[in-house]
Formats: C-alpha cells, structure tokens, sequence
C-alpha cells in the first residue's frame, strides 16, 4: 500500500486526534540504529514529528521521531530484495534511521514533505509535479502557523534584538541552541563555532563542537560590559574589547582547535532569464552566453569647425626662388609682382632717391 493522501480522523477522544496535524502519511519499512531489521509501519508527519503505527487503524503510535533534531537526508542506494524499493537514511543525532518507500516516486515526495517541515522552505533540488510543489507549499505555511500559534510570546532569535555593538563576526547566526548544534553538525568542513544570540535576549552565546566518539557540544556566554566591551563567562573570566576579540581568545585558548563557523551560500555560475513564445505562449528558461558582447566599432573624433589649433605651418620659402628668374608669361603673377612693382612703390622709390642726392649735396 502506498502513500496515501491525509484524510480526517474521527473521534475528538482518540489518542490520533491530539496530535499535530497529519501532512503525510502511508506505509514505510523502518530500522533505528538499534534495530537488527526492519518493520513496515504505518507512519504519519504530523507537524515535524514522524508517528509510527501497526496499522492504519491504530490509533496509539508504537514509536516517535523527532524531526527538529535530524542532522542529514540522503538515499541509500545498496540494493534491496524489492527491486521497486527506495531507500533513504535519516541521520539523527543518535544514529541513523533507514526508511524504505515503496518505490522512487513515493521517496521522492517523502524527501519533500521532510524537508519542508524541517527547513519551512519548499526543497527545491528534487524532482517533483506542480501540483505535489504547491502541496509542499501549503505544509510549510500550515507548519509555521502551527509554530507561531504554540509558541506566541517567543520570537525568533535575531541580531536585532540583541545589543550589539561593533562589527559582527562573520560566524555570527541569529539561532537557538538546537538550532547551532544541527548547523555545526551538518557542516562539519565550515569550522566548529557558531557565536548566536543567547536565551536571555540580553547576552550572547558562542556554540561549539567536537569528535570524541560523537558530536561533543559545548556552550559559553558571552555578556556584555556597562563600561564597554565582552566577557567570556567561564571560571576566569575572559575580557575582550570586541566581539572579533572573543572568537579570538577561543582560538587562542584552544591553539587553533576551535575555528568560527563559515558558511559559503551558493550562487549562480550563469545569468538566465525567462522569455515567453510569441507562438504559443510556452515559457522557457534560457542562458545568457558567457562570451562578451562584441564592442561597438570607434567613431573617429569630431573635427570642430571652430578649433582653435595652429594649422601646419609650411617651410620657410627660399628667397633664391623669389629672385630667380620667372618664365616669361604675361599671365604668370609671380613675373608682375618681382619684375613690375606698383605705381606706388615706384613713386615711393623716387622721393626716397631724391631725399638721398639732396643730402649728399649738402
């Protein structure tokens, strides 16, 4: 029998009827880490908890999973004796639980549904129909009013809420204790210590974790001075300026063991876009290339009409051409203006003459 859609219960005394509501439910083989085999059990998400039943009849669970403190998801490919059977391994903070789904299909959208109530965010990396998306869609607005609604008086952990002054860490996350604990336990590679806003909403706190066998956690506080600066809160009393201070006196102390906890989000590799089909109106998702765009030939630069810069100047003309002889033309101007001055020069020459023999007389 596979998964089957949710359907109401009857009966407000019965033991079902208390519990969260149901978002999924339908039949899986299941096998905790102490478990030697596996037991097919009828297995309802209510809220963010798995309830296992016998049957669907049942209406007293046998067994209950938390899924607030799941650590990984991911699928078992080793082989089983059902050929159609999908595997799929819940990592917990106590062991593994394996769960068998009748078939690919049916793990698939058993993978949605556990994302979406643990993350309250539609998984976007599974290969799911439209319609079991906003299906997903629709638990995880229920999952979060559920969540509000339980818990009215207490507001999500935010760096705004707490007093901080200075810059802020990197390794700085707005999440409670379970919350850092599952963080550094799912991203063992991005360091070991998370610093977070504490209980109080008036001090901070730095989350830690180590192998020894297992996840070791640890938490310090961190408050801050009236007189200005941090304190780490531990047997001696650690005094830092800056918040960048405190992780380094926790680096410091534990000679590098100890490093702040670095997340690299993803991002895109490629600029897409979506355009619609004048024809058909189907749209597509395409790829903008990657090659740069050619560039636009050069103009040449604009000659201004009214520039002001020096035009060429052109050699100095050699006075042996001026005196040389000309060809006879009666049309070359150059012959008039060196052979025949003007009237005016030539009477200018004549007074100068005159002015220069009367001078010589006297």
């Amino acid at each position: 029998m596979a998964a089957a859609p949710v359907r109401q219960r009857s009966g407000s005394g019965s033991l079902r009827a208390q519990l969260p509501p149901c978002y999924y439910e339908g039949y899986l083989e299941k096998r905790g880490p102490k478990e030697k085999a596996s037991r097919r059990l009828w297995t309802c998400l209510c809220g963010n908890s798995l309830y296992f039943f016998n049957n669907a009849k049942d209406t007293h669970y046998v067994e209950k999973l938390d899924l607030s403190g799941s650590v990984s998801l991911k699928d078992d490919c080793s082989r089983d004796r059902n050929l159609e059977a999908a595997r799929l391994i819940l990592r917990m903070k106590d062991g593994e639980t394996k769960l068998t789904a009748p078939n690919l299909e049916s793990r698939e959208l058993w993978k949605g549904f556990f994302y979406s109530v643990i993350d309250l965010n539609v998984p976007s990396c599974l290969t799911l129909l439209p319609g079991q998306l906003q299906m997903l869609k629709e638990v995880v607005d229920k999952e979060r009013s559920r969540r509000r609604s339980r818990n009215p008086a207490r507001a999500p952990p935010s760096p705004l809420s707490v007093p901080l002054v200075g810059e802020i860490p990197a390794c700085f996350r707005p999440v409670s204790r379970t919350e850092a604990e599952v963080l550094l336990e799912r991203h063992p590679d991005c360091g070991n210590m998370v610093l977070r806003p504490g209980r109080d909403g008036c001090s901070l706190a730095v989350t830690t974790r180590q192998d020894l066998n297992g996840s070791v956690f640890r938490h310090y506080r961190v408050t801050q001075r009236d007189q200005g600066g941090y304190v780490i809160d531990v047997e001696n009393p650690i005094p830092c300026a800056t918040l960048h201070d405190v992780i380094d006196a926790l680096v410091e102390k534990t000679a590098g063991t100890l490093q702040p906890f670095l997340l690299e989000e993803p991002y895109e590799e490629n600029i897409t876009y979506v355009s619609a089909n004048d024809e058909n109106g189907e749209r597509i998702l395409h790829s903008a290339p990657s090659s740069p765009l050619p560039k636009a030939p050069a103009l040449p630069p604009k000659q201004d009409r009214w520039s002001t810069s020096p035009l060429p100047r052109s050699p100095a003309p050699d006075r042996r051409i001026l005196t040389s002889s000309v060809p006879a033309s009666p049309t070359n101007p150059m012959r008039r203006l060196i052979h025949s001055p003007s009237p005016l020069t030539q009477s200018f020459n004549d007074e100068l003459k005159m002015k220069l023999e009367k001078r010589r007389a006297s």
